[in-house]
């Protein structure tokens, strides 16, 4: 029997600004205003040793809540990757900076609970 493969999710939570000067004339995007996200990100692979876990949840975690800490409270359109804020940037900006720590990232999700909205990506090894 071959090895199982495993994915683990760990989610963090933040609040920010943005707008969307691209957006349609006629919707609200393109004025400044905030939302509460969640952001799941989650690691796919195999069991490893000497554990015997796909990664430490607890690393996971420390590098997803510190790379939502980075958004939290602010405008995101002032951040670098970020010009541009929608759901699907947000996957991209998460996902780039939680890779090089967690090669097997395999998908990315930001959501706006409270209005019902979500992005996921699948992340390519």
């Amino acid at each position: 029997m071959s090895q199982p493969v495993f994915e683990i999710t760990k989610a963090a939570t933040f609040d920010a600004a943005h707008y969307l000067a691209e957006g349609p004339a006629h919707r609200p995007y393109t004025n400044l205003h905030g939302h509460s996200f969640k952001v799941e990100a989650t690691v796919r692979g195999q069991p490893q040793e000497p554990v015997g876990w796909v990664a430490d949840l607890a690393d996971l975690d420390e590098a997803l809540k510190a790379v939502a800490g980075e958004l939290d409270h602010g405008l995101l359109n002032e951040k670098p990757g970020l010009e541009r804020p929608t759901l699907e940037h947000l996957c991209l900006y998460f996902a780039e900076r939680l890779r090089p720590r967690f090669p097997g990232l395999s998908r990315v999700v930001v959501s706006r609970p409270t209005i019902g909205e979500s992005c996921a990506m699948q992340v390519s090894a």
